[in-house]
């Protein structure tokens, strides 16, 4: 771990553990905290991530340090969707552009994410052959293995562990370059949204997108005591208060939000009880320090945020990214040294 920033932060020598949470196209917000971070010279020892935050993994881990945000940034502008600028509109209007044009990419799919699958939701209508999927997300491999070296990803220094789901049993099914490697299709698995894209079977398991069960899997950090102090920047592409909605699409977007984030929530508050309780027991436990971001992307980006692609979108996403990154970093520098788990939260929601 580098802080080459002046001014302190928590434990210059202990660990320090980035987990990037899920939400498709809500991911951008990654690559804007990410260029915050390493402006700050904070350089990860572990990257954790669900979904999309598994794919930011890959690629910052997967490529030199002097190029990382690069293919990040390449990552999202080719996924970006070819449409006029909106970003001059607001209110109901822009939510309805949005809405359309997230509508249009799951319609007739994304270059180098996902495309057209048949039968697919055709399935279900009488006399068609069985599918487990509505679209398939086949081009993301094509594109992760453009833009991820896997030898240099596997031999790297940093520790990356990323996360899909059994089908079958609901078992959380780990890939660390640590431990047995990471392949394309470990990343393919942790990106399949059922029932939006397939699943994919690996040693006779099928696996799904884990995003259902942990979509921030901020414990993974703490399964194993941490032997030296701990930073934890854990990056949430949901928030878990965002007002009170007043319109069907805002009723949806808001459960989407309270679905992902009241996980978040409730691993966080078993955290803090399980260090807690670890320090009474060893009082010289090492301390840590949790630091939260959540992303709380504008009013009109609602039910379909996380498949809207737009340039306006995901440009808003990237920079409050930078934003949110910028503003806890000067909180870390106030945070306690000295606890068996101190949380840094999020801002309360914006009205």
């Amino acid at each position: 771990m580098r802080h080459e920033q002046s001014g302190p932060l928590p434990f210059r020598d202990g660990l320090t553990a980035l987990v990037l949470g899920g939400g498709n196209a809500l991911g951008a917000y990654h690559l804007g905290v990410c260029e915050q971070l390493r402006g700050a010279g904070i350089e990860p020892d572990w990257y954790l991530g669900t979904s999309i935050g598994a794919v930011t993994a890959a690629i910052l881990v997967g490529n030199p340090p002097e190029t990382r945000l690069e293919r990040l940034r390449v990552f999202w502008e080719e996924a970006i969707q070819t449409a006029p600028d909106i970003s001059a509109f607001g209110g109901e209007f822009r939510a309805r552009l949005n809405n359309d044009l997230a509508l249009a990419a799951l319609l007739f799919g994304r270059p180098g994410q996902f495309r057209a699958r048949y039968p697919g939701i055709w399935s279900l209508l009488p006399g068609m052959p069985p599918d487990r999927a509505i679209r398939d997300h086949a081009p993301l491999q094509r594109t992760i293995e453009l833009l991820v070296d896997f030898s240099r990803l596997n031999d790297a220094a940093e520790r990356v562990s990323i996360v899909a789901l059994d089908m079958e049993t609901g078992e959380e099914i780990w890939f660390d370059n640590r431990q047995g490697g990471i392949l394309p299709e470990h990343l393919l698995a942790a990106t399949a949204l059922a029932p939006l894209f397939p699943p994919v079977e690996i040693d006779g398991r099928l696996l799904c997108d884990a995003g259902f069960a942990n979509n921030l899997p901020v414990d993974r950090v703490f399964a194993v005591p941490p032997e030296r102090d701990l930073l934890c920047i854990a990056v949430d592409l949901f928030h878990l208060g965002h007002g009170r909605p007043a319109t069907l699409d805002e009723t949806i977007a808001r459960v989407q939000d309270l679905a992902f984030a009241s996980q978040t929530r409730r691993a966080i508050a078993g955290l803090l009880r399980e260090r807690d309780l670890a320090r009474r027991l060893d009082p010289q436990a090492p301390s840590a320090v949790l630091a939260h971001l959540a992303l709380q992307p504008a009013g009109h980006q609602r039910t379909l945020k996380p498949l809207d692609y737009s340039r306006s979108s995901i440009g808003e996403r990237i920079a409050e990214g930078r934003a949110d990154a910028e503003a806890m970093l000067a909180r870390l520098r106030n945070a306690p040294r000295d606890q068996p788990l101190a949380y840094l939260a999020p801002p309360a929601a914006v009205a």
